[in-house]
């Protein structure tokens, strides 16, 4: 019986000092609100644009502490004259808690079709905005 115990102590010693090496990292971040709008403002949301429009997504960050990580990634996932999947562009920005604003315009109009921004936080999609161009 003291065997057992002895072993159970060790376990409980390199659990400890196994958890005070390491880095611990918690975040109460979190996307309350994430939506696609043809305005900087976010007033007027849509789903649709226009091929000459630019594409704008708000994100309403909660509970984000001032390091937060976000990244929008921007995709053409079936549009006219675009590879299937096309990366059109990155952004990332570190903020706090608050409204953050992504936007991608373009010189020439947009093709017709189907996109889509992936919104990371801390390097992890926790939205998916998808729109059309028409």
């Amino acid at each position: 019986m003291k065997v057992g115990k002895v072993f159970m102590l060790i376990g409980l010693v390199v659990l400890v000092l196994s958890l005070a090496a390491c880095e611990v990292s918690f975040s109460t971040a979190n996307i309350g609100d994430a939506w696609m709008s043809n305005d900087e403002a976010g007033k007027n949301r849509t789903t649709v644009f226009a091929p000459d429009e630019v594409f704008y997504a708000q994100v309403n960050l909660r509970n984000a502490p001032d390091d937060t990580k976000l990244k929008a990634v921007w995709t053409a996932v079936e549009a006219e004259s675009v590879e299937p999947n096309y990366v059109i562009n990155e952004t990332e920005f570190v903020s706090g808690s608050g409204q953050v604003l992504f936007n991608l315009s373009n010189t020439n109009p947009w093709p017709a079709g189907k996109y889509k921004v992936d919104i990371y936080l801390n390097d992890k999609v926790a939205e998916t905005l998808e729109f059309e161009v028409r």
